[in-house]
């Protein structure tokens, strides 16, 4: 069978060497390349590719721009290259979406290639539609958490880096965001900024306590089903025995930083 391919990505050379492995391959014909999104956006509309390989971190139009432009359900059959990042990897891993993690191998691109072909003989664009639809909302979902807080010092507005936080504690409808060595205040609920937070580095231990996991230092039971969560600048603070799960979360091995 021939496949025509359309290869997208704004590194001359990462596309290059695609396009190499691609000639290689008898059943496999090059319909283009593209450096940006506008133009992987024509090229798939005009050439109407079997597979596409779509750079995800491009400038201006992301890989997930192109997606959304064109319509997961309309797009053609895709393989994600991106630079290493573990959250976007565990995405795709979970939804059986097929990604190349760059800079790759000749072995592990003639693998997925081999399982590009097979998705492609089996027809099975619907579910690969919906595949794709799962893990860009994934993607979605961990971008839309917060990465800074802005918050008042005196006449002007700083931001606060969430990596920084060590813990927060609620106040009525103020929260206390207290870093290693100064607290800040902001008028916003408890169960607000819970939200937006990324559940993989925050957790509620208490009604009026969340903790930014990978600050702790130590965790001993206590009483009553209690536990004393030892935070790293010495701040100890109490687990309410309701939260049995976050306690599992807690002190289960960590695969992300």
């Amino acid at each position: 069978m021939s496949i025509g391919v359309l290869v997208v990505d704004d590194e001359p050379i990462a596309r290059h060497a695609i396009v190499r492995l691609l000639r290689d391959d008898a059943d496999i014909e090059l319909l283009g390349e593209c450096g940006d999104g506008v133009s992987a956006v024509k090229a798939i509309r005009d050439r109407s590719p079997d597979l596409v390989f779509l750079d995800i971190q491009m400038p201006a139009i992301t890989g997930l721009d192109v997606v959304a432009t064109i319509g997961a359900a309309q797009m053609p059959a895709t393989v994600f290259v991106t630079a290493f990042e573990q959250y976007a990897v565990r995405a795709f891993e979970a939804n059986a979406v097929d990604y190349l993690v760059k800079p790759f191998s000749r072995e592990r691109f003639a693998e997925m290639l081999r399982r590009a072909k097979a998705r492609l003989s089996a027809g099975d664009g619907g579910q690969a539609s919906a595949r794709i639809l799962q893990a860009l909302d994934a993607l979605r979902q961990r971008d839309a958490y917060l990465e800074r807080i802005p918050v008042r010092v005196d006449e002007h507005v700083a931001f606060v880096a969430v990596d920084d936080i060590v813990w927060i504690k609620a106040s009525r409808n103020t929260v206390q965001i207290h870093l290693a060595d100064r607290v800040h205040e902001l008028r916003e609920t408890m169960t607000t900024l819970a939200e937006r937070l990324d559940p993989r580095h925050f957790a509620r231990v208490h009604r009026s306590a969340i903790i930014n996991v990978r600050r702790i230092k130590e965790i001993h039971p206590w009483f009553n089903g209690h536990h004393i969560v030892t935070m790293d600048t010495g701040q100890q603070l109490r687990m309410s025995r309701y939260q049995h799960e976050t306690f599992l979360r807690l002190v289960s091995p960590r695969r992300d930083g």
